[in-house]
């Protein structure tokens, strides 16, 4: 009887819907060492170097997706030669159709996967004759890369980025998979640079890399995970089983734990990419130190509210056509970025209750202006302005997190009619870790930059085995704390 059953070890390597390849799993980081074990002999060899790790990016999307991974080479494949062909058209009319083609071909994919049962169930609340709902499974990402494919024909389009002549180089842009599943989404300006660019992976590099990674496992793994499964998750299924009291803090736990999940998927990439010699853009800025809405999108999800920014907002007009349209197209903006999230009706009400908010936002700006006040000077202003700004965005993002339109009602209504607060003390003695994990995650988001930056190069600064250590006992830490499998990240849905 052999020792080892070779076909549950190959098992192992072939795509398992039920446990896709996430980063904070102990699959991803045996395959990432034998990945970087080989990488560090073939760096230096540009073309062997990029057509390595493109096709270690393919897999690990194959392991995430199962056969889809041959949508996004297909998508790829001719998102490149219609780049190069909008390029070198020089007929007006020609080079637009080219690009109104690829945009259809691209949001039609996007289209069918994402939104063909929210179409459905439109249809059948004004048909008497309804259409079954279909069968679709949604590619990991396909939110992500269509986006960076959009941007990439755009700017090709405007002439602000000339297409790479290799079909390998492109592949290496839209499959690298730090950033493929769930971002950030990365500019062609971005990466292409850096993909034949000699790399250099040096101490820095390590040093910062190993603290982003080491950032986004207790975020992700530790933080995040055990406060959605021991305590968000059980509010927002039953709301109404919970007192006021119990609804808030879900609430509350829900506002840190999505920041923890998705800041921590991308702290996790911009670290992984750095021990490749890579750069990719930061996505986080301690967005709930924000005092405005309008504050609050520079510092949240940042490469897709510059890219809603760019190719959405300024294209409809801006703020270029009157205040009034202004408004008008910043709504637009957010209900589209809502509606991007998710195939349901909640998510577009999310995103309109940010546009109206950011609306709002600049209507108070100018009214400051025209009276020339300038409230951000006064620490009073700034923190009932951080009070108000940290208590819309927790607000909406019951909305978000909400099973359904009704059952967001549900919750706010159970804080407003039944709160309850005598069940606080109650409460923390029930649920002690789950507190300590939220204050310990609260209290990371609002230490000041600087103290980040000396940790930074704290660990920068230590010899390769101690941060070898370092990351060793956080993945036991995360081992020892977690009570279920690992959790996959939230917006592995969008």
């Amino acid at each position: 009887m052999p020792l080892i059953d070779i076909d549950k070890l190959l098992q192992l390597f072939l795509y398992n819907q039920k446990e896709p390849l996430l980063f904070n799993s102990g699959m991803f980081l045996f395959l990432f060492i034998a990945f970087m074990l080989f990488y560090g002999i073939i760096q230096k060899h540009t073309n062997l170097r990029i057509i390595y790790v493109t096709l270690f990016s393919v897999y690990f999307y194959y392991k995430s997706s199962g056969w889809y991974f041959i949508l996004l080479v297909a998508t790829a494949i001719a998102a490149h030669f219609l780049s190069i062909h909008i390029y070198k058209t020089r007929h007006k009319t020609k080079r637009k159709s080219l690009l109104v083609f690829s945009l259809i071909l691209y949001l039609s994919l996007l289209a069918y996967f994402k939104y063909t049962n929210f179409i459905i169930d439109i249809i059948n609340n004004f048909c008497t004759q309804k259409i079954p709902f279909q069968s679709i499974f949604l590619p990991l990402g396909i939110s992500f890369y269509t986006f960076e494919l959009i941007s990439y024909s755009v700017d090709v389009y405007q002439k602000k980025f000339k297409p790479v002549k290799s079909i390998l180089d492109f592949g290496f842009y839209i499959s690298f998979f730090p950033h493929l599943v769930a971002g950030p989404i990365v500019r062609p300006n971005e990466l292409v640079p850096q993909i034949r660019k000699k790399i250099v992976i040096n101490n820095i590099h390590i040093g910062h890399g190993i603290f982003f990674i080491l950032s986004g496992l207790l975020k992700k793994a530790i933080i995040s995970d055990y406060i959605g499964v021991n305590f968000v998750d059980r509010i927002f299924d039953n709301p109404t089983l919970y007192s006021g009291i119990e609804n808030l803090v879900g609430v509350y736990g829900y506002t840190l734990q999505i920041y923890c999940d998705f800041s921590g998927y991308s702290d996790m990439a911009v670290g992984i990419a750095l021990l490749m010699g890579i750069q990719l853009p930061l996505n986080f800025n301690a967005p709930y130190q924000s005092t405005s809405i309008t504050e609050f999108w520079r510092r949240w999800h940042i490469s897709l509210s510059s890219w809603l920014r760019d190719y959405l907002y300024i294209p409809l007009g801006g703020n270029r056509n009157g205040k009034v349209k202004q408004y008008i197209n910043l709504i637009i903006t957010m209900l589209l970025g809502g509606l991007w999230h998710g195939a349901s009706f909640k998510f577009i009400v999310w995103g309109g209750m940010h546009g109206v908010a950011l609306a709002i936002d600049k209507l108070k700006d100018e009214g400051f202006k025209k009276l020339n006040i300038r409230p951000s000077s006064n620490i009073v202003y700034k923190f009932f302005a951080w009070l108000i700004t940290f208590h819309l965005v927790a607000l909406c993002w019951i909305f978000f997190r909400a099973s359904s339109f009704d059952s967001a009602l549900e919750v706010i209504q159970q804080i407003v009619l039944n709160f309850n607060g005598a069940l606080l003390f109650e409460l923390i003695e029930g649920y002690k870790l789950v507190f300590i994990l939220m204050f310990l995650g609260y209290i990371i988001h609002f230490i000041p930059g600087s103290v980040d930056l000396k940790m930074k190069s704290f660990i920068t600064l230590m010899p390769f085995y101690i941060q070898a250590l370092l990351l060793t006992l956080m993945i036991y830490l995360i081992f020892q704390i977690r009570s279920v499998e690992v959790q996959p990240f939230i917006y592995f849905q969008f």
